[in-house]
């Protein structure tokens, strides 16, 4: 086990836990906290506070969307350097030994016990908190699943235009409309599947608990520069609560 489970809590954190909105917000790279045990994975500090440990300013997003839609949120509570709990743990970049141009010296040679370690003590019991809380809405009504990320406005050289991007795959009962209502404030720069798309391993957890399910789901990718405040934040999830107010969706049958 973890050696510091016992002052996380948990890996799975829930807020809002008996929200009545139909909503169930998931944000999987809230933290860039990295248990004492596994020594940084050998980077100094301050890389832990680039966007390779965390998507900086995405939980403040997803509070104040939780909190605006009377919705649950469960946030990962451990860096996506351990593992990131949005790709399949068979993938290799589940756990990544580089991240960019940043070598991860913890995570270079793992054996697969190491491996499976980390998916045992991270991946599966936060996917086992959103699973339970997806069930516990389902139990009374409809509800659609939203994951909130940030990212950053360079990467590997190439500049990203976009503000904010809407991810989506085989469902569009929630992007579509979001898109559009976007697109109707002309100063928002908007991609749709940009930066990422599900063809980039980006969409397992929403696949996982709700477009497989037949679920309603999306992804909302928000530049990083743009989330350097709490006021920022707040500001952005207000934004979104208020356009997926204004959507009706209903569940259907679960989608291979």
């Amino acid at each position: 086990m973890l050696d510091s489970l016992a002052e996380m809590a948990t890996i799975a954190v829930v807020d809002n836990a008996d929200g009545a909105g139909p909503y169930v917000i998931i944000c999987e790279h809230a933290s860039n906290f990295i248990p004492a045990r596994f020594g940084n994975l050998g980077l100094p500090e301050t890389e832990l506070q680039r966007h390779i440990a965390w998507d900086p300013g995405a939980l403040g997003v997803a509070r104040m969307l939780a909190r605006e839609l009377d919705s649950p949120l469960v946030s990962c509570a451990v860096s996506r350097l351990l593992i990131d709990c949005n790709r399949d743990p068979s993938v290799f970049d589940a756990i990544t030994a580089k991240s960019e141009d940043t070598v991860i010296p913890g995570n270079a040679g793992l054996s697969p016990e190491e491996r499976q370690a980390r998916v045992r003590e991270i991946y599966e019991p936060f996917h086992a908190g959103v699973a339970a809380v997806v069930a516990a809405k389902r139990a009374k009504g409809p509800v659609a699943v939203i994951g909130i990320h940030s990212f950053t406005p360079v990467y590997n050289g190439a500049v990203r235009p976009w503000h904010i991007g809407i991810l989506f795959d085989r469902d569009e009962s929630l992007s579509a409309p979001m898109l559009a209502a976007l697109r109707r404030d002309a100063t928002n720069v908007v991609g749709a599947n940009e930066p990422y798309s599900p063809g980039d391993r980006v969409y397992h957890t929403l696949d996982r608990h709700g477009q497989s399910q037949g679920l309603a789901s999306v992804m909302v990718e928000i530049r990083n520069d743009l989330l350097t405040t709490p006021e920022q934040e707040a500001g952005w999830g207000t934004k979104l609560a208020s356009i997926l107010k204004g959507i009706a969706f209903q569940e259907g049958p679960p989608q291979e």
